[in-house]
């Protein structure tokens, strides 16, 4: 049973020797922590023996303060309790507005059945336990997500769930069981990509293999060897090998139509031979295949290349986190086998404009929630 104490007794504590403070009710010995608080000892020095609920809300967030707890919390206050919740992983959050209505008991929407109200559950305790505290320390420190966390998310299904709704999905476990993926809809998908970016970490949620879910429908839908198709889907399903979708170049931008990377044939007609860049490649530092576009002698066409001789990547600085892998790729004279041709020679711009519909639907979901996200983080 916790330890509890007077105002009067904590008050006692305000020595050279002996530093204690009381934090909405609350109360904390940060004797031994004096040295190490980085705003120096003297800010702690001057609310010793007091209530510092106030002057720490000021200068922190709720969630700083449970981080110390285990170590420095001694005990409460007799007869008082805690008024700040701390949120636990799933819960929704008790700001006004900060999630989605449909998400609010006071209104009801007709697009939204109990599995859907499942999956937020699953994935909100799932994003809350596993990629929330990844995704904020590799903000920090710039490193790529972790194996570990790839093969979480593999084994939960939340990797096929990123790719929307299809035949990929059915016989899958997803979260547990959570959903069945025959049943798996557009509104289960907007619920994956809300979910996803709560996390507040806009560099890692592209790290989060973004890669993958705007370049493996690529391989799904236009690869023609159906044996070869189902193994690299397996592999990138599983977080064994890693993908990226190579379109924008320096040159072209966002104009497809300018693509200067080239493919040219073989005499015997076997390979192409791809010479060119593309620059802000996301997740294409790390990544094992680059479904790329590239510029045919009739049009432009999409090959899937693997990371090999000739294939050279480059970490690109972004204004946001290069946790998301972003890269300035390089292909010189790869030789690339012709059954490697997604969709029909010179007809890529297909594949390339169809591929679009789920990326641009996914950043769509993705986008409002985080201003429910902020909107909760500045309100909170």
């Amino acid at each position: 049973m916790a330890k509890t104490y007077t105002r009067d007794e904590v008050a006692k504590h305000n020595t050279e020797d002996s530093v204690w403070f009381i934090v909405d009710s609350k109360v904390y010995d940060v004797s031994e922590f004096l040295d190490a608080h980085p705003g120096g000892e003297a800010v702690l020095r001057q609310v010793a023996g007091q209530d510092a609920t106030v002057a720490f809300y000021n200068l922190h967030r709720h969630e700083v303060l449970v981080k110390y707890d285990e170590d420095l919390c001694v005990g409460t206050i007799e007869g008082e309790k805690p008024s700040v919740v701390t949120p636990q992983p799933g819960d929704l959050s008790n700001v006004p507005y900060a999630e989605p209505l449909w998400l609010t008991p006071a209104y009801k929407s007709p697009y939204y059945n109990e599995s859907h109200r499942r999956l937020q559950r699953a994935a909100r305790i799932f994003n809350d336990k596993y990629v929330t505290p990844e995704a904020q320390a590799r903000e920090q420190d710039g490193k790529y997500i972790s194996q570990e966390l790839v093969e979480r998310l593999s084994k939960a299904g939340v990797l096929h769930m990123r790719l929307g709704p299809g035949k990929h999905l059915h016989g899958v476990n997803l979260l547990d069981g959570a959903v069945k993926g025959e049943e798996f809809d557009y509104f289960h998908d907007l619920i994956m990509g809300q979910e996803s970016a709560r996390t507040n970490a806009r560099g890692f949620q592209d790290g989060q293999l973004a890669g993958m879910v705007i370049g493996l429908p690529c391989i799904m839908n236009y690869m023609k060897d159906q044996q070869r198709k189902k193994a690299i889907m397996d592999e990138v399903f599983s977080g064994k090998k890693y993908m990226c979708l190579a379109i924008t170049e320096a040159f072209a931008g966002s104009d497809v139509a300018g693509l200067r990377t080239t493919a040219t044939k073989t005499s015997d007609g076997k390979h192409y031979i791809v010479n060119g860049t593309k620059k802000w490649i996301t997740n294409g530092v790390f990544s094992d295949y680059f479904v790329t576009g590239v510029k045919t002698d009739k049009g432009l066409s999409v090959l899937i290349i693997e990371r090999g001789e000739g294939v050279e990547t480059k970490a690109i600085k972004t204004s946001y986190s290069p946790t998301a892998g972003t890269a300035y790729v390089t292909f010189d004279n790869v030789k690339v086998p012709v059954e490697n041709l997604l969709g029909e020679e010179n007809k890529g711009i297909y594949v390339i404009l169809s591929n679009f519909n789920h990326e641009r639907w996914t950043m769509a979901c993705t986008y409002f929630i985080k201003y429910l996200a902020l909107y909760e983080r500045w309100h909170g």
